[in-house]
């Protein structure tokens, strides 16, 4: 006797309901992670998106707006604000390519640099608040990879 890798698909009205919606399910968790980052990130001066632009600077060093938007799949219209806001506070320089006058290079100023060492708890309290195991974040992570990449090739 052989199982199935997948559950079976439910039927007719079974479809609709709310909490076979895969995608209510992610956008719940998705306001729920909202609510801890909030907290967490209240002490660095950060909202979400400044964050994660901020981890891709950490990670990358300095970066054209073009790829930052591209690696957080942001569009320039909602990255240039927060760029505006990070660099306003001191945490990040945009500068103009001397190559070129459409490109301009995000990167980190001293005081943004220093503001890794005060956001390393931050991941830790998230995965703590989550309720998951390390093991478990990870391979949900891989999950929600996979899930990402088909809905991208669907489209």
């Amino acid at each position: 006797m052989t199982s199935s890798p997948t559950a079976p698909v439910p039927e007719g009205a079974e479809l609709l309901r709310l909490d076979h919606q895969v995608c209510f399910s992610l956008h719940a968790a998705s306001r729920a992670f909202g609510g801890v980052y909030r907290d967490a990130l209240k002490d660095l001066g950060l909202t979400y998106p400044q964050y994660l632009v901020m981890l891709v600077l950490w990670e990358d060093g300095p970066r054209p707006v073009k790829a930052i938007g591209e690696r957080l799949r942001l569009d320039s219209g909602t990255l240039s604000p927060l760029l505006k806001r990070l660099e306003a506070a001191g945490l990040v320089r945009r500068e103009r390519s001397e190559a070129d006058e459409r490109s301009v290079t995000v990167q980190l100023t001293d005081a943004g640099a220093e503001l890794r060492e005060r956001a390393v708890c931050v991941p830790l309290r998230i995965i703590e608040a989550s309720g998951l195991t390390v093991e478990e974040a990870r391979a949900l992570q891989g999950l929600l990879g996979r899930l990402t990449a088909a809905l991208d090739e669907a489209h």
